[in-house]
């Protein structure tokens, strides 16, 4: 049959490569065109690629946990009417015929036909029947609640996801649900040690023999403890602090705001539209005002040159089981707060079960992070690579303070603003900074916007 190659396409700003994390069809499967064939996980998302052919999955281009690179053979897919072969256009041989068919260098070799192993490309009967016991099996599978990274800790340890009752939202199985499981499974509350294979390798011999004179080094401590791999995410998360961190000259500015109003108002929207108005939305409103009055703040900066944003695409970070990710509001400048309100709560939901796309998590021209959501307070936020500012609130607390000449009690909301110094002077950021406290002190300013 004739076959046709889908490589892995790129599907984010700037995507290299990307991690297989489950096939969603067997090879010798039959698959629809635009039906999903498989799940990735790039820097920071976890998404579905479709196939763009109908046919049969010949060959995977990879196993789960394995990364490809934008270009390579993602799967190859063959003709929907046969099933059972491996061979583009192959022309059988006539009945007595010892000619051996010819075959261009990039075409698998004819199959042995007294070899045991299946040819690529075809079921087995064991494999088209299920018994009733794993048909039960699968279904029990199915229903599990559990993110593909979770689910993949679990297949390396031989972890039954069916018999772990998730902690998290919805029930949903979380990581260290699994982790505990893993815990009880080895019998002694540790999990085996996994090392490098350079460690795993035997010990090989010394070319030499020390001089017994040299002086030798202590060796490091290596005590007990545990080694763990990072995730993908982990990984992208540390390259991207450290770039940031090494490359941009960090300035944080720190204040209170009195939030008495923003709180009255955020409860008032609730109540008038039956639905819960998270900070983010009213801070982000709130910041807009201050971007359009000092426009070097939403811009990035190119080697010599500054490039300023039109569109206000408003970060916020979301703290997810899998670390911390930044959903982009697109065009925020243009929304309401209820308007926000709603893109916020589904970024959020979207975010915490890796289910965005890579243009909803990227791209950002300002971030906000609502450290407050879970009982922060002052910060030194580090400004995503790629933009000038971040704003950083903490969690509003009742304290004493000076209203008019008297002291009384109000909630008090820490605000820390960190922005890159070769762009942003001292004095600028304070007038930024002034002008969003102004705005969250009394929201009617830019609500009325």
């Amino acid at each position: 049959m004739a076959t046709r190659e889908f490589k892995l396409p790129d599907i984010g700003e700037g995507l290299t490569e990307a991690e297989i994390v489950r096939w969603l069809v067997s090879e010798g499967e039959r698959v629809q065109a635009d039906q999903p064939v498989v799940e990735v996980e790039t820097d920071k998302a976890v998404v579905e690629i479709p196939s763009p052919y109908a046919g049969v999955v010949v060959r995977h281009g990879g196993a789960e946990g394995d990364t490809i690179e934008v270009g390579q053979v993602l799967v190859v897919i063959g003709d929907e009417e046969d099933a059972t072969a491996d061979q583009p256009n192959e022309q059988a041989p006539e009945p007595g015929d010892d000619r051996v068919p010819e075959h261009d260098d990039d075409r698998l070799p004819e199959p042995d036909p007294s070899s045991s192993e299946p040819i690529v490309g075809t079921l087995s009967e064991e494999a088209e029947t299920l018994s009733s016991a794993e048909e039960r099996s699968t279904t029990r599978s199915a229903q599990v609640k559990a993110l593909p990274l979770v689910r993949k800790l679990a297949r390396e340890y031989d972890i039954d996801l069916t018999g772990i009752e998730g902690s998290g939202p919805g029930g949903r199985i979380t990581r260290e649900d699994v982790e505990t499981a893993i815990d009880s499974a080895s019998g002694d509350g540790h999990r085996e040690e996994v090392k490098p294979d350079d460690e795993r390798a035997e010990p090989r011999e010394a070319s030499g023999a020390r001089p017994p004179d040299e002086e030798v080094e202590p060796a490091p401590y290596r005590g007990e403890g545990e080694r763990r791999q990072l995730s993908r995410l982990r990984r992208t998360i540390a390259a991207n602090m450290s770039k940031s961190w090494s490359e941009i000259p960090h300035v944080t500015t720190f204040d209170d705001v009195d939030a008495t109003r923003l709180v009255e108002v955020r409860a008032a929207l609730g109540h008038r539209y039956d639905k819960n108005i998270p900070m983010e939305a009213l801070v982000v409103k709130a910041v807009i005002p201050a971007l359009e009055e000092h426009p070097d703040f939403n811009a990035t900066l190119d080697g010599d040159e500054l490039i300023v944003h039109t569109s206000h695409d408003i970060g916020i970070a979301v703290d997810t089981p899998d670390g911390l990710l930044v959903a982009v509001i697109r065009d925020a400048g243009s929304m309401s707060v209820i308007e926000l309100a709603a893109e916020v709560q589904r970024l959020g939901e979207g975010a915490k079960s890796r289910s965005l796309g890579p243009d909803e998590l990227t791209g950002q021209t300002f971030t906000v992070s609502n450290i407050g959501a879970v009982g922060g307070g002052h910060g030194t936020p580090i400004v995503p690579y790629g933009t000038i500012a971040i704003l950083s609130v903490g969690r509003a607390r009742e304290k004493p303070i000076v209203f008019e000449g008297d002291l009384v009690i109000a909630p008090v909301m820490p605000l820390s603003l960190s922005y890159d110094h070769r762009v942003i002077d001292g004095a600028v950021g304070r007038r930024f900074m002034s002008l969003v406290i102004e705005n969250l002190e009394e929201p009617a300013l830019f609500l009325s916007v």
